[in-house]
């Protein structure tokens, strides 16, 4: 039903008010095509909206630009005035309507409900009326779509939106200009899409009969842009996320499940292989996976998508290739080039934004070179790039002298053929420098920066400023494409150029020098990032990692293969402090990989080797951890060893783990007495080490000097886990100072970047709070624990978490679970950390029996991580519910 109420026009309200603002969509553009028939169309609209004001009783208090702000004393006026206006409006006018107190000061309101309002109306679209909450609960007998909870800008909580729906006024909509964010990575798109949007509809309804779709055709076809702007448009159905991963940039199939699993923060699980683990950890997970470039590592991606879709029936994927992957659930999707009339729009609308003041004065040549191009929009786009300088007739004329291959033969050749042409076309017109310049750039993998490119240049007389002139000439020939998103400029090849580029720098003979350039140059970033790591901006160098890491694996890939043991020990040794607190375990399978030849060698990074490598001990392979720190001791005595930040001193960590904590506390105060500790973490883990022994007293009097230590050095790494330490070995003694350092430390973690620290001190805080009966905060920071180690694959450190809860779940006489989530969590090392397990699982055996116990430990046992943190997470909610008071 829809209707609206007639009253008089009166004073202004006050106290609760409902208010609805106004705005024109597209008024500035409006204005600069037509400022004359604008002018007439903006008097009929005031005209409009001010009479059905006045019908409705309101007051208009503010009339400023294109927008009109009024004020109702009745929230059904307010939505009577709005509706009669959209009916009568000519223009595209987006409304918004919200409730709530307000304060009127010289004919003015202030309150914190007129902003609400206005982010309202400003996520709205031309003829939508959208509805606070505050407003729909007060209204009856009017029709409205629920829009579910939004984020507007500048609105500090989410918001219940709602679209009014009545005869006479449009339905259908666009999605709301919110500030949402899905889980994910999917990158955003600065052009506008063209000419595909149906394709888009038809490959979401795909998507609801099979779980994969490959969008198929030519490089530069446009498969990426569609299968971002389809992920895009289906990102509100995944409440786990959308990821894209770029494969383009992984040269060996082999690194295939390494890479995606990188992007999800996935680690090895024990007895799986990578694939297995990546598919483990998706299962009961609500993404969507966007496999972006799958042509040249076929099989390996089909066999991850394979086993991805077998054990997750929530997960969707869009993948793009020159070819199908084979697989019996995938949907294959040609896609195809454009139409003529979409190409000349795509034409038009790229020749704008490199040229604004570009007339197209002949669309016939317009057209004509969108059909010699055959429709292929990357072809189209670099041909719209030479509008900067010439006319459409002078890039057709061009064209036709550069592609004379193309002329009479075109049909016979295939389409990458027919856009090898357009990217040599394109080629041909840059200078020598530009020329070598993007040649050079194409060892680039997933990206680069200012000072990268000046790296691998290969013009050591040349200043960074030649080179900003070199690169600015690549982007507005559309040749590199720049990025702003992250505050810092970032550079980009569209992957057909780039591998037309490496084909050029191949002919020319400068593959290797290249190369071992961009090899140097990232084993040269060992001092910048170490510095940046010790200093309060440390989550800068776990961003540059996260950035850096196709970078990395592909430097580390030539220089390893390449036989340059330097450089390659050089990038492993010290990426493995920043993969460790990001709980990354790729540099470990490095360091594995370089061991042969760096002890063969005596090679000075040996010790460091070892250290990455032994961190294999995260993801259970304890054997092999093992034999790496015995090796790494031994190799320790060498007088020449390169180890940053005494990390080689967290071999102890090793033995504690084992439950052998009085090896690891005698291997601690040996090495304290030979070497150096400059920012206290050996002295931190040789804390924890005596409070777990039981030697408390000893750990309480070295715990403060450990904070201080840490404190001074500036590192929040350090320092966040000092705090650990120091929370720990006060947990007894001085409850309330234990848990103010691990808050303190909580926040440091969170702030920097240093994923582990926040799992580890989530999880104390944790512990802490249920002993001393604040469940319901205990619950939520076991619940941070427990995500991040899960999304992680930390099988060790996910143990933690769920001993912890094991044992609320005894405490609350929920013995079932209890036993369910004990038998994942029990270890060698839970047993030492944990006393408080070790009672809960006496007792559960005393109230289950041991039979019963047995069994339901074994189930947990066996279980998945994904299906323990599913389980755990689910008796975390269900607690936090029960014990959460009614309102």
């Amino acid at each position: 039903m829809c209707h609206s109420v007639q009253v008089s026009a009166g004073d202004p309200p006050s106290g609760v008010v409902t208010f609805l603002f106004t705005d024109i969509e597209g008024s500035t553009h409006r204005w600069e095509s037509d400022a004359d028939a604008m002018r007439v169309a903006l008097a009929a609209h005031d005209k409009v909206l001010r009479t059905a004001i006045d019908a409705h009783g309101g007051y208009v208090f503010s009339h400023s630009g294109d927008g009109i702000a009024a004020a109702f004393s009745s929230p059904m006026s307010a939505v009577g005035a709005a509706i009669d206006a959209q009916r009568d409006l000519q223009l595209p006018v987006r409304m918004g309507i919200a409730t709530g107190e307000a304060e009127l000061r010289d004919d003015d309101y202030f309150g914190t409900v007129l902003n609400r309002a206005a982010r309202l109306m400003a996520a709205g679209h031309g003829g939508q009326v959208l509805v606070a909450e505050s407003t729909a609960g007060l209204l009856s007998g009017v029709d409205l779509v629920d829009l579910g909870s939004r984020q507007l800008r500048d609105v500090p909580n989410p918001l219940n939106v709602f679209q009014v729906k009545c005869s006479g006024l449009r339905t259908d909509f666009p999605p709301l200009r919110t500030v949402d964010r899905t889980p994910g990575n999917l990158p955003r798109s600065s052009t506008a899409f063209v000419g595909r949007e149906a394709d888009v509809a038809e490959i979401v309804a795909a998507l609801e009969s099979r779980p994969m779709v490959t969008l198929t055709g030519v490089g530069g076809v446009g498969k990426t842009r569609l299968a971002m702007e389809t992920a895009a448009y289906m990102s509100s159905q995944f409440a786990d996320g959308v990821f894209y991963f770029e494969l383009a940039a992984v040269t060996d199939e082999n690194a295939v499940p390494d890479a995606v699993a990188g992007v999800l923060g996935i680690t090895q699980q024990p007895g799986k292989s990578m694939t297995e683990s990546i598919a483990a950890a998706l299962e009961g997970r609500s993404r969507l996976l966007v496999f972006d470039n799958c042509e040249h590592v076929l099989d390996a991606a089909a066999d991850l998508a394979e086993a991805i879709l077998a054990s997750a029936d929530s997960v969707r994927i869009i993948a793009t290739s020159r070819e199908g992957l084979a697989l019996a659930v995938e949907q294959v999707w040609p896609v195809r080039s454009l139409a003529l009339d979409a190409a000349v729009q795509l034409f038009s609308e790229r020749a704008h934004r490199v040229a604004p003041g570009a007339v197209l004065d002949d669309i016939d040549a317009v057209a004509e070179i969108c059909r010699r191009l055959d429709g292929i929009p990357l072809a189209i786009e670099l041909a719209a790039s030479r509008m900067a300088s010439m006319t459409a007739v002078e890039v057709r004329d061009h064209l036709d002298h550069r592609l004379k291959l193309l002329v009479g033969s075109r049909r016979a050749l295939g389409r990458h053929q027919t856009l090898r042409h357009a990217v040599a076309w394109s080629y041909n017109l840059l200078d020598d420098a530009e020329k070598r310049l993007l040649e050079r750039c194409s060892v680039f993998a997933g990206g680069f920066d200012l000072e990268s490119a000046c790296a691998v240049a290969g013009r050591p007389d040349a200043d960074r400023y030649v080179i900003v002139d070199l690169l600015d000439a690549l982007v507005r020939k559309s040749l590199i494409v720049v990025e702003h998103s992250s505050g810092r400029t970032r550079f980009a090849m569209l992957e057909t150029i780039r591998e037309f580029a490496d084909e050029q720098l191949a002919d020319r003979g400068d593959v290797a020098q290249a190369r071992d350039a961009h090899a140097r140059h990232f084993a040269g970033r060992e001092a910048d990032i170490l510095d940046l790591w010790n200093s309060p901006r440390q989550r800068e160098a776990y961003v540059w990692y996260m950035t850096e890491l196709g970078n990395l694996r592909s430097a580390f890939r030539w220089a390893a293969d390449s036989g340059d043991l330097d450089v390659a020990a050089t990038i492993v040794t010290y990426l493995g402090i920043l993969a460790y607190a990001l709980e990354n375990p790729e540099p470990t399978v490095w360091a594995e990989e370089l061991m042969d030849s760096a002890r063969a060698a005596a090679h000075p990074r040996l010790v460091g080797l070892y250290v990455v490598a032994a961190l294999c001990w995260l993801t259970g392979r304890l054997e092999e951890a093992i034999a790496y720190t015995k090796a790494g001791t031994i190799a320790m005595q060498s007088p020449h060893r390169a180890v940053p930040f005494s990390s080689d001193g967290l071999f102890g960590g090793l033995y504690v783990s084992l439950g052998d904590v009085d090896r690891g506390i005698s291997w601690y105060d040996t090495y304290l007495e030979n070497h150096e500790d400059p920012i206290g973490i050996v002295r931190a883990n040789r804390v924890l080490a005596l409070a777990f022994a039981g030697r408390v007293d000893e750990a309480m009097a070295a715990a403060p000097d450990v904070v201080d230590v840490a404190d001074a050095s500036g590192n929040p790494y350090a320092l966040s886990f000092a705090l650990l330490a120091y929370g720990i070995t006060f947990r007894e003694a001085d409850p309330e100072a234990a848990l103010e350092g691990m808050r303190r430390g909580l926040v440091i973690a969170h702030e920097s970047g240093a994923r582990s620290n926040e799992a580890y001190l989530a999880n104390n805080i944790g512990r802490l709070e249920a002993s001393q009966g604040d469940m319901v905060a205990a619950l939520d920071h076991l619940k941070l624990g427990i995500r991040i180690n899960h999304s992680s694959g930390a099988i060790v450190a996910l143990r933690s978490p769920l001993a912890i809860l094991a044992n609320i779940l005894d405490r609350l006489q929920l013995h079932d679970q209890a036993a369910v989530i004990a038998g994942f969590a029990a270890s060698e090392l839970t047993a030492v950390v944990f006393p408080e397990f070790r009672d809960a699982v006496t007792r559960l055996r005393e109230v289950l029996g041991d039979d019963r116990y047995e069994a339901l430990a074994r189930q947990g046992a066996t279980m998945t991580t994904a299906a323990i943190a599913t389980y755990a997470l689910e008796n975390v909610e269900d607690l936090r519910a029960a014990l959460e008071p009614s309102p």
